[in-house]
């Protein structure tokens, strides 16, 4: 019998935030993909569960835990860098693919119509079941396997009959609801920047993904549940690889995507549609023999089961969560739809670009935390939850600060650089470096509020996320309203993605806020001191590479855009990251300790 966490006693009321676990109701869930994202890195099971004595991280006068650590941050940087790899690849052959996609298409209406599309799937599949499968079912996965006398075997089976089958129904609705879907994120009149009609012919062939998507995303919860974290991981980058095959195929195949009108028989319109759809297909198929290698065979089983209704309530505070969070993309996507042509597609891309260190840094660190987190708040130990709340706040400090720096300081010349191929050539690369840049302050604060969430999900409250989603969203919306009225159209994009930061900054405020009288303390004084230290570094060697580059332009200024892009990028970032590194060690940053024992054992 596991025994209540927080930092009172029984009896609370558990719709109160504050109010200690239902202790049936345990567990944690596994970090979905960012993206359609992430063959094979196996995370020990030792990695996740074995504490280290001491907190050598802490900082002045934060208490001692019995578990924490440099042993203990060695272990989360072992395990989180195994994932790393394969989440590298994935984010690199992922950012590859949206590399091609807009040397194909371009920053115009094709790329803004398809860019809309291709979100629905995600967007219907988080809402119905995707939030309830990575957040909920997951704790109830490892409560089966630790109760059934199977393993949990049975009840897998059962899991995947009735989830499979709701998916198969919620994508038949989605595709027979494609043109309201549609006009609900665009809008019933043509823009001229991203076509209606064009958008629900890429929805029609787009949404089967929502099958397939559900499918992939519970056939890698099965896996990292049993700790084998790297099918899941690995599986993105065959989708990315696909999509670059589909991709050549569609400049291959003659004439244009007909607008007006449009027609479902156009060849390149079903080239892209069925391609990009394959892809999701390969992506969940392809986990399929690494169940097998576990040990799980699959037989339908029909009927419910008991522990199923435990997650009831949990499901739809996460419904909700999904449904305040769709409020504001239709607001971002309305709004970018009506402003300068692309903006759509420059908002994604430079969303996806700053996925790109976060994907790689921060879900590998949540994927590691994930199972310490589960077993430390399954066992009521208040002290394990905080510990690895404030390590990974650190860490995530200490690896994503430096590259929003660096992003901040060279957003245009990374757009340019990066961007400025095929259809994609012209100021619209540079339009979303600078995108990049206004928003990259927004990173480290996304990543500690996705840890924050993760922290409440482990301790089975999907309350709190979702009124710290309304939190989010309330100071988003009014934000993104007025960028169309104080910005002229070709910057409200800026905007936009400014405005997306900032929620996030409010979030990971109100997120640390409510943590604290959950948990009785949060040691948020140690990760604030990291934080300024971090900042100091980063900011004062961007600033250096940045006059650098001011000075070194004028001997650039006869290279070409895309030449003269890539040096100014290339050498300020090894100009900028090297300082930093150094100016964290000057200011004894202590969590770089990890990093640099790992490497030195490689």
């Amino acid at each position: 019998m596991t025994r209540p966490i927080g930092p009172t006693g029984a009896g609370r009321d558990p719709g109160d935030p504050t109010a200690p676990l239902d202790p049936v109701r345990r567990g944690a869930p596994v970090p979905p993909p960012d993206e359609p994202a992430t063959l094979p890195a196996v995370v020990p099971p030792a990695d996740a569960a074995t504490p280290a004595p001491g907190d050598g991280a802490a900082g002045p006068g934060a208490p001692a835990t019995p578990s924490g650590g440099a042993e203990r941050a060695g272990s989360l940087v072992r395990s989180s860098g195994m994932i790393a790899i394969a989440s590298l690849v994935s984010r690199l052959t992922g950012f590859v693919r949206n590399l091609a996609l807009v040397a194909v298409l371009g920053f115009a209406v094709v790329n803004d119509s398809y860019t809309v599309s291709n979100t629905l799937p995600n967007i219907v599949y988080e809402l119905l079941l995707g939030g309830v499968l990575t957040s909920v079912m997951i704790p109830v996965l490892v409560r089966a396997q630790a109760e059934d006398p199977d393993g949990g075997e049975r009840f897998t089976r059962r899991l995947l009959t009735v989830v499979g089958a709701g998916l198969l129904v919620a994508t038949l609705l989605a595709m027979a609801s494609a043109p309201l879907l549609t006009r609900l994120y665009l809008g019933s009149g043509d823009s001229g920047n991203a076509n209606p009609a064009l958008a629900t012919a890429f929805a029609w062939l787009l949404l089967p993904q929502i099958l397939f998507y559900g499918i992939g995303a519970l056939l890698g919860a099965i896996l990292n549940s049993k700790q084998v974290f790297g099918p899941f991981a690995w599986a993105p980058v065959l989708n990315n690889l696909v999509l670059l095959g589909v991709l050549v195929v569609y400049v291959l195949v003659p004439g244009e995507i007909s607008v007006d009108p449009v027609r479902m028989g156009d060849p390149k319109l079903l080239v892209l549609g069925v391609g990009t759809t394959l892809g999701i297909v390969v992506q969940a198929l392809v986990l399929i023999p690494f169940m097998r290698r576990i040990g799980f065979t699959y037989r339908p089983v029909w009927g419910w089961d008991p522990r199923l209704s435990l997650a009831g309530g949990m499901a739809l505070w996460i419904v909700g969560y999904v449904l305040v969070g769709q409020a504001g993309y239709i607001v971002t996507t309305r709004v970018a739809a009506s402003a300068a042509e692309g903006s759509v597609a420059t908002y994604q891309n430079a969303w996806l670009l700053l996925q790109v260190p976060y994907g790689v840094l921060g879900v590998s660190l949540l994927t590691a935390l994930m199972p310490r987190m589960s077993r430390a708040a399954a066992n009521g130990d208040v002290d394990q939850v905080v510990t690895d709340l404030s390590l990974g706040a650190r860490l995530s400090t200490v690896g994503l600060i430096p590259i929003a720096a660096v992003m901040t300081a060279f957003g245009p010349a990374l757009g340019t650089a990066l961007f400025s191929i095929g259809a994609g050539s012209g100021p619209g690369a540079e339009r979303l470096g600078q995108t990049v840049a206004w928003s990259a302050f927004g990173l480290l604060p996304y990543a500690v509020t996705m840890l924050q969430m993760r922290v409440f999900y482990a301790m089975t409250d999907s309350r709190t996320p979702t009124l710290i989603q309304v939190g989010m969203v309330g100071v988003k919306i009014p934000l993104l309203l007025a960028c169309p009225l104080l910005l002229p159209p070709q910057q409200v994009v800026l905007g936009l993605a400014a405005a997306n930061g900032l929620s996030f900054v409010g979030g990971a405020v109100l997120g640390q806020w409510l943590l604290r009288r959950r948990l009785g303390r949060a040691r948020s004084g140690e990760v604030l001191a990291c934080l300024a230290r971090v900042a100091a570094a980063s900011a004062v060697a961007a600033a250096v590479a940045w006059g650098l580059g001011v000075l070194v332009a004028p001997l650039l200024a006869g290279w070409p855009d895309v030449a003269r892009a890539w040096t100014l990028l290339v050498a300020g970032s090894l100009v900028a990251l090297p300082l930093a590194v150094a100016g964290m060690r000057v200011l004894r940053v202590r969590e770089l300790d990890a990093v640099f024992r790992r490497l030195a054992r490689r």
